[in-house]
Parts: C-alpha cells; structure tokens; sequence
C-alpha cells in the first residue's frame, strides 16, 4: 500500500507543532544565528530547519527537538538535571506496567 500524501493531525497537535516552531524560529534569531548555521550545527539541511520552524508535522521529532537544544528552547519546562530525574521516575512507572495493554478474551468468573 502507498503511503498517504497527506495524514490528519489533531488541532492540539499542529497548534503545538507550530508553537514549538515559532519558539525555535525566535530563539534562533535572537540568538543572531542564521538557519544555515543552525542546520549546521544540528547536522541537517537548512530546508528542515525552515519546515520545523513553520511547524510542519513530518519533521522528525528527533531533529525538532535537536534544533529546540541547540538555539536554547527548553522542553518540557525542565532544567536539565530535573529533566533526567523526570526520565528516571517514567521509566520506573512504564517498567512497572504490562508489557502489552488490550482487552483480556477470557470471561470473568465474579462467582465467589
């Protein structure tokens, strides 16, 4: 099957691609950087740099959020130690989940 030209986002997502794009767009600027240097420093192509900062949303989040570090956007709100002790505490909970979610097929016996 091909795949689609075009996928459909969810407004909260695109309004949030676009904001995190706005954001990046700003701090590069004021930082004097221009989006060549940017994409340099990021090790991708200029091109990237400008569909991330209009907030395109087949831009690989990991590029996206490489760019955000490198102009000095902070994700998640976080310092960066606080951000690690974030990652430590989720990655605790999801070891503690089932490996695989879904609907159990087997009747409940409530008989007691």
């Amino acid at each position: 099957m091909a795949k689609p030209l075009s996928r459909p986002y969810s407004r909260y997502a695109a309004q949030a691609a676009e904001l995190l794009g706005l954001t990046i767009h700003e701090a590069r600027i004021r930082r004097g950087m221009t989006a060549a240097e940017a994409a340099e420093r990021a090790g991708i192509s200029r091109g990237l740099v400008n569909r991330i900062e209009k907030g395109e949303m087949g831009c690989a989040i990991g590029a996206a959020f490489e760019l955000a570090a490198i102009v000095g956007v902070p994700l998640f709100d976080a310092e960066p130690t606080t951000l690690t002790r974030y990652l430590t505490d989720a990655r605790d909970k999801v070891a503690l989940l089932p490996k695989k979610a879904g609907r159990t097929t087997q009747a409940v016996k409530d008989d007691f």
